[in-house]
């Protein structure tokens, strides 16, 4: 299937590792060009220069999400140095699983406040693409555990309001044609993640995971870019406000 994404252009925030960097890649194989920024700018300069590879045009910035006037300046920049935006993706998490005051500014700042602020500044950018082409499309990545919980956590519920703000911009934007959706992963497996790092440390407990998921192992990250670049493009034009979880039904509620 042609996604019909070759010659547009496409943001990733937290975009050099993991999920990022393959929703990234796939955007850039698919004839997207694509900006990128993540806080290690040798990290970032080195993907950009891979991204290119794919005969694409590419930008990348190294940004710390939690620093408003950066992220907003990135997100400016991009627009301007690859001549508009047609997508975002907001990827970029805190990842931080605890309850103190810290845990929860710092799931505020990066996960919250970093999709509304590059949301904010791509707008302008993703009106004008709209109205250009008849599509633009902001995507926020949250997870499966915005609905499942077992103690208070400020990783959850900031990932359930995502899905709350993505349902009212794309209620809000529609009739400009600017789509918001989100994706929630469940497991997602790769070297140097969240549960790469579980499989190293403790691995009887990553073994109770897998048998948790009825597929029996977890996603990878190319899997869930999968996900997050057919909604962004073309081809899902007239799907917005969605909440697509893939899990490999690690989660028993119905997604209604």
């Amino acid at each position: 299937m042609d996604l019909q994404l070759k010659g547009k252009t496409a943001i990733v925030t937290g975009g050099t590792r993991g999920i990022g960097r393959s929703i990234a890649e796939l955007f850039a194989q698919e004839g997207a060009n694509v900006a990128v920024c993540a806080r290690n700018a040798e990290q970032v300069q080195a993907f950009v220069a891979e991204l290119k590879g794919y005969g694409v045009e590419a930008y990348g910035e190294a940004v710390d999400i939690a620093d408003g006037p950066a992220l907003t300046g990135f997100v400016q920049a991009a627009g301007e140095r690859l001549g508009g935006l047609d997508v975002l993706v907001s990827n970029a998490s805190a990842l931080v699983n605890g309850g103190s005051e810290a845990d929860w500014r710092a799931m505020f700042e990066i996960d919250m406040l970093g999709a509304v602020r590059t949301f904010e500044a791509a707008l302008p950018f993703l009106e004008q693409a709209a109205q250009q082409t008849g599509d633009a499309a902001f995507v926020i990545v949250s997870s499966v555990s915005a609905a499942e919980t077992s103690g208070g956590s400020a990783y959850g519920p900031m990932k359930a309001a995502l899905i709350h703000y993505a349902k009212g911009l794309a209620r809000q934007h529609a009739a400009k044609k600017v789509r918001a959706n989100v994706v929630s992963p469940g497991t997602v497996l790769f070297e140097g993640g969240v549960w790469g790092n579980v499989r190293e440390q403790a691995p009887g407990f990553f073994e109770q995971m897998i048998k948790r998921n009825p597929t029996g192992r977890m996603a990878t990250p190319e899997e869930i870019a999968a996900a997050v670049v057919f909604l962004a493009s073309p081809r899902s034009a007239f799907t917005t406000g969605s909440n697509l979880l893939v899990d490999g039904a690690i989660s028993s509620r119905v997604n209604f």
